[in-house]
């Protein structure tokens, strides 16, 4: 018998019995004579012949062989031999004093979903197609790639655009000027404006001097007839 399809066997039948601390481990890298050796708790001497008897007619009805029973009779320690694999079935206390588990577990085998492949229902399980998860983002369905617009934004293309014209600039080199000629240079707006003003200004100050003078003048010619007129009424006052 497959040695899978007998360790499937044996942990349902402890199972059956409720079985406790199941452990199961593959011994071909230890020792020649068996493959694996599986170790259970029972908590009674009822409990540990109950398992054991259970494990015995499940292999016998699969078809495998029982080469032979021990530890029947006081039911603390009954061991099960099944020629490919051996089952210890122990009381808590004798289990924890003789720690199976140390010398032979150095390679575990999981149990898992896989213990009752055994069964019609684990069979069918096994065939069944194995639904994928949708929280997966694995399992998801990815959109179609779009292709991506590499285009820059306007405002990096300004500034690239305004790089570019200043590094051109800065590469242009200077107008040369000939030795001993002339440059004209041109007279900015505002001194332009304030000299012509200056020079109105200057030209209409001896306008202004001029008529003041002849209203002056013109003053002083009223002012010498009344003075005549007054002297004449003096004399003739004294007359």
């Amino acid at each position: 018998m497959d040695i899978k399809k007998l360790q499937a066997i044996v942990v349902d039948a402890l199972e059956d019995v409720k079985g406790q601390e199941i452990a199961l481990f593959d011994t071909t890298n230890l020792t020649s004579l068996f493959d694996r050796i599986a170790v259970v708790s029972g908590t009674s001497n009822r409990q540990t012949k109950a398992l054991a008897a259970s494990v015995r007619d499940k292999v016998k009805e699969a078809g495998g062989d029982v080469v032979g029973m021990e530890g029947e009779d006081t039911g603390e320690w009954v061991l099960v031999d099944l020629g490919d694999m051996i089952v210890h079935i122990m009381q808590p206390a004798i289990r924890q004093y003789y720690r199976l588990e140390e010398i032979w577990g150095e390679k575990p085998v999981k149990l898992g979903a896989a213990k009752r492949k055994s069964t019609a229902e684990g069979q069918e399980a096994a065939a069944a197609p194995k639904t994928k998860g949708k929280h997966l983002a694995a399992n998801q369905e990815q959109p179609e790639a779009k292709p991506v617009n590499e285009r820059k934004p306007a405002a990096k293309r300004a500034t690239a655009a305004s790089k570019t014209a200043g590094e051109a600039a800065a590469k242009k080199p200077a107008a040369k000027i000939p030795t001993g000629a002339r440059v004209k240079v041109a007279v900015p707006k505002a001194v332009a404006a304030s000299a012509a003003a200056a020079k109105a200004a200057k030209a209409a100050a001896p306008k202004r001097a001029t008529k003041a003078a002849a209203s002056a003048a013109e003053g002083a010619g009223s002012a010498a007839p009344a003075a005549k007129k007054v002297i004449r009424r003096i004399k003739k006052s004294d007359e």
